[in-house]
C-alpha cells in the first residue's frame, strides 16, 4: 500500500502565507519558505496570492501536459492542511494559524455545548439542515493576516466570491473564472503597489460533480493556465503566487454509513468532519471494540487512528487547544478513493473528492512573473 501524506509544516501551504505574513511586517512565527522569501526580495509592484480551490498536483498531473504553462512555473510542491479540506485548509491560508489554532478542522463539527454536528461554514445544523444560532469557540477565520499589514507602501486588496465573509472595504466581489482575472488584472494595472490574496472556489465544484478526470475538468484547468498566462502578459512588474488549498482524487466507491447499525450504536453523536476523514466519538466502554469492529469492516479503505494519536504526532500542527473537537478516533480514507456517505441533511455521492492523508494532500506553489507569457 502507498504511504499516507503527513502534514509537513515547514512545506506546507500554511508556510506559503507565514512568508508573506513576514514580508507584510505581521508577527509570524511559522515556518517561511526561502524559495518564495528569495522572490520577495524584487521590488515588485504587486504581490497577488491566489488561490484555485482543489488545484492540487493530481488534478494537474491528470489534465495538463509537462510543458503547460501553470505546471511548468510549479516551483515547489506543499502539503495541505488535515483534513485536506476547504474549511481548514483556506482557514489556515487565511489566518496564518495552524489548524490545531484556529479549529476549523472539518466541514462538520461536533459541538458538546448544544450537542449537535454543525456545518460551520454555513452555520447549519448537519443532520437536520437547520440553521444554527451559537456562539463558536473558534477562532475568527474571517481576520485575515493581511489585514495586518504594517508595509504601508502596498495597499491590501482581496478578491472573492460573495459567500465568503471576509472585510469588504478591501474586497472585490466575482462570481465567475472570467471575472475573477478581470479583477485581478484591473487591480494590478491600477496606480500604486498592491498586495493582492485571491480565492477561486474552481476547479474543486467541477471536480465534485464530475470526477478529476473528465473532459469538464480538463478545459476548466486549460481555462485557468490560460488566464494565468494572459495574466502574466497583460501587467507588469507583478509576482504572482499560485497555489491551491488542496488537491482530489476520483471516487472510486462509496460506504454508506446511515447502513452501518452495529457501529453507529456504539457512538455518542453521528461521525463528523469530512466524508473521506470522519471523526467519531465513542460511548464509554466502546473504544476498544469499535476500533476493532471498524478495522475488520473498513480496514482496507480507511485507516482509523486515535485522535490522540494524530495530536502527538502534529497532523493537525506543533500547537493549539482544539484538538478536544476530534473526538476519540479519526479515520483517513487510503489508496483504494473510497467516501463515507454520512448520515447529512444533504448527503452527496461526489465523483470527485479529498480530506483524506492520500495524494489530495499534494499541492503546487507555481511562481509567474510578470512578463512570462510564452508559448509551451
Amino acid at each position: 500500500m502507498q504511504k499516507l501524506i503527513k502534514p509537513d509544516w515547514k512545506h506546507s501551504i500554511l508556510n506559503i502565507s507565514a512568508t508573506l505574513a513576514e514580508f507584510l511586517g505581521v508577527p509570524n512565527c511559522n515556518a517561511t519558505l526561502p524559495l518564495l522569501k528569495n522572490k520577495l526580495k524584487h521590488n515588485y509592484k504587486n504581490v497577488a496570492y491566489l488561490c484555485f480551490d482543489g488545484m492540487g498536483i493530481n488534478p494537474l498531473e491528470r489534465n495538463l501536459p509537462e510543458n503547460d504553462f501553470l505546471r511548468r512555473h510549479i516551483a515547489q510542491t506543499l502539503t495541505s492542511t488535515f483534513p485536506s479540506t476547504t474549511t481548514n485548509a483556506t482557514t489556515s491560508l487565511c489566518t496564518n494559524k495552524l489548524p490545531l489554532e484556529h479549529g476549523w478542522l472539518g466541514w462538520s463539527m461536533h459541538f458538546d455545548e448544544i450537542g449537535r454536528n454543525v456545518d460551520i461554514f454555513l452555520n447549519k445544523d448537519s443532520q437536520t439542515g437547520e440553521e444554527v444560532l451559537f456562539d463558536s469557540p473558534l477562532e475568527d477565520y474571517r481576520d485575515g493576516y493581511f489585514y495586518h499589514a504594517t508595509r504601508t507602501d502596498y495597499q491590501i486588496r482581496t478578491v472573492n466570491p460573495k459567500y465568503v465573509h471576509c472585510k469588504e472595504e478591501y474586497n472585490t466581489v466575482i462570481s465567475t473564472i472570467e471575472e475573477f482575472f478581470d479583477a485581478v488584472r484591473r487591480i494590478c494595472n491600477e496606480d500604486g503597489k498592491h498586495f493582492i490574496y485571491a480565492y477561486c472556489p474552481q476547479p474543486d465544484g467541477c471536480m465534485h460533480d464530475n470526477g478529476v478526470t473528465c473532459p469538464e475538468t480538463k478545459a476548466l484547468l486549460q481555462q485557468i493556465s490560460e488566464g494565468m498566462r494572459g495574466l502574466a502578459a497583460d501587467t507588469e512588474n507583478t509576482l504572482f503566487i499560485v497555489s491551491a488549498d488542496h488537491g482530489q482524487v476520483d471516487v472510486e466507491g462509496y460506504v454508506d454509513w446511515r447502513e452501518e447499525k452495529e457501529l453507529d450504536e456504539m457512538l455518542e453523536c453521528p461521525p463528523y468532519l469530512d466524508s473521506r476523514s470522519p471523526c467519531f466519538r465513542v460511548k464509554k466502554g466502546m473504544k476498544r471494540k469499535f476500533a476493532k469492529l471498524f478495522r475488520k469492516k473498513y480496514g482496507k479503505d480507511f485507516i482509523l487512528f486515535s485522535s490522540k494519536y494524530l495530536i502527538k504526532h502534529n497532523y493537525f500542527g506543533e500547537k493549539g487547544a482544539f484538538g478536544y473537537l476530534l473526538g476519540d478516533f479519526v479515520a483517513s480514507g487510503t489508496y483504494t478513493n473510497k467516501m463515507f456517505i454520512l448520515p447529512k441533511a444533504d448527503p452527496h455521492y461526489h465523483k470527485g473528492h479529498h480530506t483524506a492523508l492520500t495524494r489530495e494532500m499534494l499541492v503546487p506553489m507555481i511562481l509567474v512573473e510578470s512578463g512570462e507569457s510564452g508559448i509551451g
